[in-house]
């Protein structure tokens, strides 16, 4: 069935037209006449499955039906990287409409997303922790909200969104229309369904999670040290051109990165320790062909969207099978089709056995011809914990004897040490530096119009001069103040020097 007989307006069909989309996918197949019906969605959808069509389609649709300037539709998301896509796919497909949209997120500044709310645009792609950020503003107002979408609602749950989507929920109107999307069922995102959809039609629920179809599947068997030698021969010898490599850290992602660029080939990296501005830019990068590898962690796996990725790597075994299908899942999107590799070193084969077993099969095991899997590794990724720890307890005794070191030179200068004190250098009497007249007391000019009267103070046994209560003498001090002898001191004062002077502070 082609998109014209969806019933869709025709400014979004010219769009789909100009984007090459012909007929709909199945999961679009299925959710948009429910969705164009008015009815909630509940639906079990695989990543590359061409979803976000499936939910933005319907929305735009019946948003060209209403009056502008007030927020008509949320959609929240995990990622920043998801909202930036779903910002993109809404762009073009209502590129022949007035409808406008924006994104709100986290790692960049709050001020356009303040007067996106201020401005009622149609639809904020968001997530959660930002929106309720703006959500503590009085300006954060969406009384007039119609539509909600939740997408990838099992991967926030995962990120511990979900305390935030039900404080979400009490700031939008009961009274509205919910899609929910999520590529796996688990309880409580099914509980979450109960609490949110009324009578909804219902998706795929029973399927199985699974790659998408058209994504060739291959493991490398390889030890942990020759992971990168391994990638960097399949990138230079041709079998890739073009790759998304998960790493299971984000430190083993900069070590990567670094290497693949010691051995000439052009890399980005992308994850949680990375400013949203680099992140962007990593993409950016490797959409338009200037970095052909992108080095991610999983924050990258729901939310990047290339077009005709022929290649997904994961350098390191994931943790979950959902987590392996939704990174396998950034290639062969929208029925097209894709290539993953997985590198599984000995320590990971029983990692890698669930995984097979969720995806219900065993996948073939290929080794790259004339490379040496016996060399000696060139560099090590990841440092292993047990030096890391080893490493931070040195560095920090180092620091704890640096400090007790400094400790002990401040308490050497210390009152009682000939060197002076702390707190500043001692006054000179008349046999002072250039021939200056002796001072008389410790507070000074400054100090004789209260200031700090205890500057100077000389104690018993201490090598400081006397309080400082009188103005200087007359013959270098104020006229009428008491007389000193030039070159004398107080009984008690400060300790003469080599050559009569007094003896400098430190």
């Amino acid at each position: 069935m082609p998109f014209s007989h969806l019933g869709l307006h025709p400014s979004l069909t010219r769009a789909l037209k100009e984007l090459g989309f012909t007929r709909p996918t199945p999961i679009q197949s299925d959710a948009i006449p429910p969705a164009l019906a008015g009815r909630d969605v509940l639906a079990c959808a695989a990543t590359g499955s061409g979803k976000t069509a499936a939910f933005l389609l319907p929305i735009l649709q019946k948003l060209l039906a209403l009056p502008r300037g007030t927020t008509r539709a949320l959609v929240l998301t995990p990622t920043r990287e998801l909202a930036a896509q779903i910002l993109e796919d809404l762009n073009t497909f209502a590129v022949h409409t007035p409808i406008s949209a924006a994104a709100v997120f986290g790692g960049v500044g709050m001020g356009p997303q303040e007067q996106a709310f201020r401005r009622g645009v149609d639809v904020i792609i968001a997530t959660p922790g930002r929106l309720l950020d703006h959500f503590r503003m009085p300006y954060a107002k969406l009384a007039g909200l119609e539509f909600l979408v939740l997408d990838e609602a099992d991967r926030m749950l995962d990120m511990g969104f979900l305390p935030d989507i039900k404080r979400v929920l009490k700031h939008i109107p009961h009274a509205r229309q919910t899609l929910f999307f999520s590529a796996t069922m688990p309880a409580p995102i099914v509980a979450l369904t109960r609490e949110l959809l009324r009578d909804p039609a219902t998706i795929n629920l029973a399927r199985q999670a699974a790659p998408a179809t058209g994504i060739t599947q291959a493991v490398y068997p390889v030890s942990q040290d020759l992971k990168g030698a391994l990638l960097t021969a399949l990138l230079q010898r041709g079998v890739m051109t073009q790759a998304l490599v998960f790493t299971r850290t984000k430190h083993r992602a900069d070590r990567l990165t670094a290497y693949l660029e010691k051995q000439g080939v052009k890399a980005a990296r992308i994850h949680g320790n990375r400013s949203q501005a680099q992140r962007t830019l990593a993409l950016a990068g490797f959409k338009s062909g200037e970095f052909p590898v992108l080095v991610a962690t999983d924050i990258a796996a729901r939310g990047i969207d290339v077009t005709e990725l022929g290649h997904v790597v994961n350098f390191d075994v994931p943790v979950a099978a959902e987590d392996y299908i939704h990174r396998v899942g950034r290639t062969g999107r929208a029925e097209a089709t894709g290539e993953a590799f997985t590198f599984v070193s000995k320590e990971e084969e029983g990692e890698w056995a669930a995984i097979e077993k969720v995806v219900g099969k065993r996948l073939p095991r290929v080794q790259l011809p004339d490379f040496d899997y016996s060399a000696r590794p060139e560099v090590r990724l990841e440092i292993p914990l047990a030096e890391r720890i080893a490493a931070i307890r040195k560095r920090k005794a180092e620091e704890r004897a640096r400090a007790q070191a400094k400790a002990a030179a401040r308490a050497a200068r210390l009152p009682g040490s000939v060197r002076g004190s702390s707190t500043g250098p001692i006054s000179r009497p008349g046999g002072g530096r250039g021939g200056q007249a002796p001072r008389g007391d410790g507070a000074g000019q400054g100090h004789a119009q209260g200031g700090d009267a205890t500057r100077g103070q000389g104690q018993p046994g201490s090598t400081r001069p006397a309080p400082a209560i009188h103005a200087r003498p007359h013959g270098g001090g104020r006229p009428g103040g008491p007389s000193r002898p030039a070159g004398g001191g107080r009984p008690g004062g400060p300790r003469r020097g080599p050559g009569g002077g007094p003896r400098r502070g430190r």
